[in-house]
This record gives C-alpha cells, sequence and structure tokens, in this order.
C-alpha cells in the first residue's frame, strides 16, 4: 500500500539522482548481469515516462573490468586499479547503451573527480552539462574517474559522489541501491533485525546502525551510505535506500510503496551557491575558534572577526573555503576566507583596529565575512 509520506515526497521530487552499487550490476563471478542492466534500464524509463528527470550514478567499472579480464580478485596495486577501471568503464558504458536502445534512449558518460567539485566554475560546467542532457531527453551517466583519481581527489566511494550530484541538482529524491533491504537495527543476517523503515534525522544511534563490513567488489559499507545521506538530508534532500536486486525495485519506489529505508530531508532547501560553499567544496585549511565566536557565527549570523581565532591550520590563500572548528574540534561553518594562512596567523586573537599594524593594511575586518560563510551541521 503506497505511503502518504513517500507520495508527498515524490510529488515535488522531478529530478531524481539514482545511485546503483556494483554488487547490484554484477553476478558472483564479478561480471555484469545483462538481465539485472536491462531491469533497471526498463525501470529508468518507467521514471522518466512520469516526467521525472534522471541521473544515474553507477559504478560498476572495476567490477565489469575484473570479469571482463578474467581476473580471480579485485587488484590492490592503484595502477592496476586504474587499468582494470579503463577497460571495465567502455564495456559498462556499451552494456548501458545497449539496454537503454530499446527505448531510443541515448546515454552520456560522464566521470568526475572530487576536484571538479571544488572548483566553483567546474562544478557549474559539470551541472550545466547535466542539465543539458536533461534538455536533450539523454540519460547521463555518472562515476568517478578511476583512471585518473588517486587519493588527493577521490571522492571515497560513489555513494558520497551520488550525494554531491544531489546536491549539485538539488534534486529532491536520492536512490541509493545497495544489496540489502534498507537499514537494519542489527545485522542484517540476524533473523531478529528489523528494517528501519523511517529515519527522521540522521545522530550517531543511526549511525551507531552501520555495519563497517565491506563487499568483495564494492567500496561502500553501511556506514559510507549512511554519511551520504546524512550529507542529502542536510540540504534538504530526501534519501531512500533499498535493494537494488530486488525485481521492479524502482518501480515500487516511484509507485510510493513502503519498500527500503526512507531518510526524511529536513530544514529548508539550500540555495545552489550555498549548497556547493558548505557542502561540496573541501576546505583548503582550518580555523578554530573561541566560543563566543562560534555562538556569535552559529547564532547570531555574524561574520567571522580575528579576535574570535586561537588557531589556524593549514595552508591556503584568500578566497579559498576554509573550516571553522569549535575548541573541540566540532566542523560548524564553512566559508570564503578573506586572507591567506600567513596573514590569518599574525591576526588571529587582535581586535579589527590592530589589524593595520600587524599586516601594514587592513583589506577586511572579517576573515571570513557572513556573506561568505554557511553554518553546516
Amino acid at each position: 500500500m503506497p505511503d502518504a509520506v513517500r507520495q508527498e515526497i515524490l510529488v515535488q521530487a522531478r529530478t531524481v539522482v539514482i545511485k546503483v552499487g556494483t554488487n547490484v550490476l554484477t553476478s558472483e563471478d564479478g561480471r555484469l548481469d545483462p538481465a539485472r542492466l536491462q531491469s533497471l534500464a526498463d525501470q529508468i524509463h518507467r521514471i522518466r515516462e512520469q516526467g521525472r528527470q534522471v541521473a544515474l550514478v553507477s559504478s560498476g567499472a572495476i567490477g565489469a573490468g575484473i570479469g571482463r579480464l578474467g581476473l580471480p580478485k579485485r587488484p590492490t596495486d592503484l595502477r592496476q586499479l586504474q587499468a582494470v577501471a579503463a577497460v571495465g568503464q567502455s564495456f559498462l558504458m556499451r552494456a548501458y547503451q545497449e539496454c537503454l536502445e530499446k527505448h531510443s534512449l541515448h546515454a552520456a558518460q560522464i566521470l568526475l573527480t572530487a576536484g571538479d567539485f571544488d572548483s566553483r566554475a567546474r562544478y557549474l560546467n559539470v551541472r550545466n552539462t547535466i542539465f543539458t542532457c536533461f534538455e536533450w531527453g539523454v540519460l547521463p551517466i555518472i562515476n568517478e574517474n578511476d583512471t585518473v583519481s588517486v587519493a588527493e581527489i577521490k571522492f571515497g566511494d560513489n555513494d558520497h559522489l551520488a550525494a554531491m550530484v544531489a546536491n549539485l541538482l538539488r534534486a529532491p529524491l536520492l536512490v541509493l541501491l545497495t544489496n540489502v533491504d534498507g537499514l537494519y537495527d542489527g545485522n542484517p543476517g540476524d533473523p531478529s533485525s528489523k528494517k528501519v523503515d523511517l529515519v527522521e534525522s540522521i545522530d550517531s544511534s543511526v549511525m551507531g546502525l552501520a555495519n563497517a563490513s565491506k563487499s568483495v567488489l564494492g567500496t561502500g559499507g553501511m556506514r559510507s551510505k549512511l554519511r551520504a545521506a546524512r550529507l542529502a538530508t542536510a540540504a534538504g534532500e530526501s534519501v531512500i535506500m533499498a535493494n537494488g536486486a530486488r525485481p521492479g525495485i524502482l518501480d515500487d519506489i516511484f509507485s510510493g510503496e513502503p519498500v527500503g529505508t526512507l531518510f526524511l530531508g529536513h530544514g529548508s532547501s539550500i540555495p545552489a551557491w550555498k549548497r556547493w560553499l558548505g557542502y561540496t567544496a573541501r576546505p583548503k585549511g582550518k580555523l578554530i575558534v573561541d566560543a563566543g565566536a562560534c555562538q556569535a557565527v552559529k547564532t547570531k549570523g555574524k561574520s567571522l572577526l580575528p579576535i574570535g581565532v586561537v588557531r589556524v591550520q593549514g595552508e591556503f590563500d584568500k578566497g579559498d573555503v576554509i573550516a571553522l572548528l569549535d575548541l573541540d574540534g566540532q566542523e560548524f561553518a564553512r566559508g570564503l576566507t578573506n586572507y591567506a594562512s600567513g596573514d590569518a596567523g599574525k591576526i588571529l586573537g587582535l581586535r579589527t583596529d590592530q589589524i593595520g599594524e600587524a599586516l601594514g593594511s587592513a583589506p577586511y575586518e572579517e576573515i571570513v565575512h557572513r556573506d561568505n560563510l554557511v553554518v553546516i551541521e
């Protein structure tokens, strides 16, 4: 029976991001499962027939490459992983296109690194490309560019990438398809464990339900999915986590059936500029601030002044995104800095009338102006 809360969310969800994991797309031997790919393509077609725009974030390149090359297991060496991804990505896209052709639907391959989200210009270019695909009736299929990614520019996993794409597109709904039926209050393999149907807020007790174990081919466990859901819901999007191996799972989700686990978005939807600043771009450095400055920024809508800063961490330039942390080390805001790290270190703890004496000039009274600052959870 359709759920009233889900029906209300679906009414608003004209743009949808769907993430499909490696284990949903591949069989036990690591090869792509043609039947599952075709079922996924058919269901996405039916979602689009409802007048919705769909962006697909798809894992599976490395898994497809492993199966294509007949490797006994997933490589651990970076260059081998990147080579396997290069083989698998082309095979994965060809498989998707073959499945979509029966619906006269074209696929567009979009490969990204985290650096594409750090740069505001590149971020907007990605957004414009995806929306142009929507205008042309093309299905954008998004994946991390594993062939070039190293630790410094990786998302970590495609769950995180999917949440960032949902923020990028301001999509009201993110669907995470995995190999379990949703979030459980215990080990999913334990018969006494029960599925959690609705999560209103992802707090520490919910995070504690995560099983940190990883699958054989995938890189993300339940904890990564909860982190992704927390990122999306904090920006106002709702998230449904469900079993992608279940026949007709997307049909059920978009009929409002109570399948999987629904994580409710909370708070008002955040403007695009502040989504990038607060939830997408990675901070280049950190400012540790005292309790008074923390409260002024969090609850009174104030800018961050030098007098409230007690420590500068990392190296950054004027205009970079930086994180603001309280004395306990908890991040509570992000913003664009008016001062490079060297100058910020020289003026921390000073009154505004002392900045000129310390630096020779006082171009800004604030280290971070309120207009360029976002308070986050």
